[in-house]
């Protein structure tokens, strides 16, 4: 629920730095994981500045449609905007947080949503608009604690900041195997079953009567490992997650191939492979171009099979999609793709945020069409589920051999 915004208060005084202050709120939203770029801030600007400074209602609602895109952010721009913009009855809406009572899903989401403002005003005090220094506003410190237990299992959707940040010096350390698989190339052995005939007949002429025999067996490698990644507004949260994941595993062996899709295919694998985690996602910042848009899952399959499947997809390739299946194309297409990807995969795994969810159902068309085609259907919401991941990639299969 948004909270009643009194249509007689009036706006702060200082309205003479309000585009400062709109720019400093900006970065409170997106610091508290909000998807406020700098186009929405130029535009709540110009908005403000057209609509004028009149009464706080009509600047709160003003500033709603620009930063606010889905449901679920709607409490947290609530939080964040009465706190920020200095409202009277603010300290009384946290002392309910605070006093013990029956929890419900829905306070226990307003919970989360208020460590993750109160870890973002950390960061921005000096950015807040004072009215009155003596004014202060303080959160429950105990909302910002986690173990590393605790961390494991937490979804990345609930993390603070700070936990935002062990979680990824977690993904850097982890180490993703991958079942090594025999190819058609052969290796000199010391015994076995099957010999080498031409090594055999080089030791012959320099043998008696007595021939030596030698043998061979096969050699075995990791098969190429490829990576779709979602980057669409629906996994913007875990999709940073992910890029972390991603680099961690591009750097950790060889032959993995990395892309990201929203509304079409970018091959982002030439930009992991730099050792700085930092400097690697500002190139991949800068590659691509539709960050949080819609989603476009048939089509960017579609893209990838017909460019990109005969090159990465050779020598037994394990693929790995990272999405929650939510098409906004209906699902057009998207079956004959994934059987075509299937057919081209040793295996092919899909990891999909949504089933933390204990009542998840794939009612979404997306999903299924999708289901059909995948080998393993797992969720990856948390550092948890990204370790059983390295167990299922660490098993053998049964498949033809690789080169």
């Amino acid at each position: 629920m948004i909270a009643n915004v009194s249509p007689h208060e009036p706006l702060p005084s200082d309205s003479g730095r309000i585009a400062t202050n709109i720019l400093a709120f900006a970065r409170l939203l997106r610091s508290a994981g909000l998807p406020v770029g700098t186009g929405r801030v130029l535009d709540t600007i110009a908005a403000v500045q057209t609509l004028g400074i009149g009464l706080r209602d009509d600047f709160y609602w003003c500033m709603f449609a620009l930063f606010v895109s889905r449901a679920e952010q709607r409490e947290l721009f609530d939080q964040a905007f009465h706190i920020f913009w200095r409202n009277p009855r603010i300290m009384e809406r946290l002392l309910g947080l605070m006093l013990p009572a029956l929890r419900i899903d829905a306070e226990a989401e307003l919970e989360e949503m208020s460590r993750r403002l109160a870890d973002a005003l950390g960061n921005h005090t000096s950015q807040v608009p004072t009215q009155d220094e003596s004014e202060t506003f303080e959160l429950d410190a105990a909302f910002t604690f986690s173990s590393c237990e605790v961390l494991q299992t937490m979804d990345f959707e609930q993390m603070s900041a700070a936990e935002l940040r062990a979680a990824k010096q977690a993904i850097a350390k982890l180490r993703l195997p991958i079942m090594d698989v025999p190819t058609r190339r052969f290796d000199r052995a010391e015994q076995g079953t099957s010999i080498d005939m031409h090594a055999t007949l080089r030791a012959s002429l320099r043998a008696g009567v007595a021939i030596p025999l030698k043998y061979r067996t096969p050699r075995r490698r990791h098969p190429p490992l490829v990576v779709l990644c979602d980057i669409s507004g629906s996994m913007q949260r875990y999709s940073r997650m992910f890029l972390h994941f991603m680099h961690a595993v591009t750097n950790d062996r060889d032959r993995v191939h990395t892309f990201v899709f929203a509304t079409h295919l970018t091959n982002i694998s030439r930009h992991l492979r730099h050792r700085d985690v930092d400097l690697a996602l500002d190139n991949v910042s800068g590659a691509v171009t539709d960050w949080a848009g819609g989603t476009r899952i048939g089509a960017c399959l579609r893209e990838f099979n017909n460019q990109w499947s005969r090159r990465v997809l050779g020598q037994g390739a394990v693929t790995l999609i990272i999405s929650d299946g939510l098409d906004r194309d209906e699902a057009s297409g998207l079956r004959t793709q994934m059987e075509r990807l299937a057919k081209s995969s040793r295996r092919l795994i899909w990891l999909n945020p949504l089933l933390r969810y204990e009542r998840f159902e794939a009612k979404a068309q997306g999903i299924k069409a999708m289901l059909p085609y995948v080998d393993d259907f797992r969720s990856a919401h948390s550092l948890a589920s990204l370790t059983e991941l390295a167990d299922v990639l660490s098993g053998n299969t049964n498949g033809a051999s690789i080169r």
